[in-house]
């Protein structure tokens, strides 16, 4: 009886130690990154524009940092508008529960027409939706060349007979880019803040 007591205890004991051996190496073992949607898109480059105070601004402003980039103009009637009001308020909640997060963040609107958003067309635009919401615009050729460069697509549409007034077609895209300038996601902005707040906790580190 005494002999089967000991062997028990051996073996519990010896179960112990390896326990002790395998349950550090399993905490070392962390489940892989979720990929970001948008990984090995051939999304983005290099530009300068010309900021809504009449400045130069280079792409190269945004190394080091997330950014968001979204294509539009200000004398579109809905869509920009509800979509920068969206993106205003998400990025007003991420500076109030992250804050640290939230800096790391730079949101630009790029104008596809330019003829119209000068920088102070641009600068009271922006001023409306995001105090830190940066307004680019350019030469037609310019712009033309960061679009395709980032993927958007866009088209004037005729002015109606007797009017000067004319609409354009664009896509409504914000995609989000990492510190490295890569695309990582699309943000949900046809949704609502809350949705666009939680991928921007998800992605920025």
């Amino acid at each position: 009886m005494a002999k089967r007591t000991m062997n028990k205890r051996y073996s519990v004991l010896r179960l112990a130690a390896c326990m002790a051996v395998l349950l550090p190496l399993a905490a070392c073992q962390k489940t892989p990154a979720e990929p970001a949607p948008l990984a090995g898109a051939r999304i983005g480059g290099p530009f300068t524009l010309i900021d809504q105070d009449g400045k130069p601004y280079s792409s190269t402003a945004l190394a080091g940092r997330y950014s968001i980039l979204y294509f539009g103009y200000t004398f579109c009637p809905d869509a920009c508008p509800t979509d920068m009001q969206v993106l205003g308020k998400a990025m007003r909640q991420f500076d109030a529960a992250n804050p640290a997060k939230s800096a790391k963040v730079q949101p630009v609107f790029i104008t596809i027409d330019p003829a119209r958003d000068t920088p102070a067309a641009l600068k009271q635009f922006v001023g409306a939706f995001y105090p830190r919401l940066i307004g680019l615009t350019g030469t037609d050729a310019q712009i033309a060349a960061v679009a395709k460069e980032y993927a958007t697509t866009y088209r004037k549409q005729p002015a109606a007979a007797g009017s000067s007034n004319y609409l354009m077609d664009h896509q409504r895209t914000a995609i989000l880019f990492g510190p490295d300038g890569k695309p990582i996601a699309l943000l949900p902005i046809d949704a609502n803040a809350d949705a666009v707040v939680a991928d921007l906790e998800k992605w920025v580190a």
